[in-house]
């Protein structure tokens, strides 16, 4: 079985079939979804699916994208919840930076100080971190092990293949490998994939977005993370039994599902 560790449930663009795109996930063998939780507005409607269905699990946290709203969402409200089991999607994005050199330097600031804020919560309500980073691998790294975010890890989620942050294995982290996988680009990931510990390894869609192969253009679903497995298997030369196996222990370890 599979668990797909990172899909927006919560996007509209699953409001009219979310029974059937679970139904289908099921069928194919994946047993677990969790929720990140990015934009607070959307983070009641996350809730509501987890408690809707068994095996669906959210997290609660603030995209750096979202991190004008991040001062007015009460983590205590949701953290405390039965199905919330980690902080996070939060992290650095610096892809979209916008405006003059000055405006830039406060939005990296900015960011910077909210990672550090979830990153504390995390630590406070000992839940591990949903990490996103983009073009921000050297500060993300610095921030993590500068806050002693090792003490309740977390995943890299997308991890976007960068030698920076393959160190953070040993400090407690996992990497979350989705369709980027199956791209005929991602021969950087396909090469660095390896060099991960197997026992650091999970499985994602970050859907609807990053559809594998041979679905591009589609929108995503948990049920495409067969795809990821079947190439992660290739790549790794083992067996697809074996990739399942590992990366569902891997989740069950990291969010203390399934046991």
């Amino acid at each position: 079985m599979i668990i797909d560790t990172h899909i927006h449930l919560d996007d509209a663009r699953y409001a009219d079939d979310l029974d059937e795109v679970l139904s289908r996930a099921r069928e194919g063998g994946v047993n677990g979804f969790i929720i990140p939780g990015a934009d607070p507005l959307s983070l009641p409607r996350a809730v509501e699916i987890a408690e809707m269905y068994d095996d669906v699990y959210f997290a609660v946290g603030v995209h750096p994208y979202d991190m004008k709203l991040f001062d007015d969402l009460d983590f205590q409200k949701y953290v405390y919840h039965e199905k919330c089991v980690a902080i996070g999607e939060c992290g650095l994005d610096y892809f979209r930076l916008e405006g003059s050199d000055e405006g830039k330097l406060l939005e990296k600031k900015r960011q910077k100080e909210v990672f550090v804020a979830q990153i504390n919560l995390a630590k406070k309500y000992k839940k591990p971190l949903i990490i996103h980073i983009r073009d921000a691998s050297r500060d993300a790294k610095d921030l993590l092990l500068a806050n002693n975010a090792s003490e309740v890890g977390g995943v890299l989620h997308c991890f976007n293949a960068d030698d920076e942050l393959l160190c953070l294995a040993n400090d407690g982290f996992y990497f979350g490998i989705g369709g980027v996988l199956t791209f005929k680009n991602a021969k950087k990931l396909l090469t660095i994939l390896p060099k991960i510990p197997k026992e650091k390894l999970l499985i994602e869609t970050d859907g609807p977005y990053l559809t594998p192969a041979p679905h591009r253009g589609e929108r995503n679903e948990p049920l495409y993370t067969t795809y990821v497995a079947d190439k992660m298997s290739e790549v790794l030369e083992e067996k697809l039994n074996k990739i399942k196996e590992l990366t569902s222990a891997n989740a069950h370890d990291l969010f203390n599902i399934g046991k």
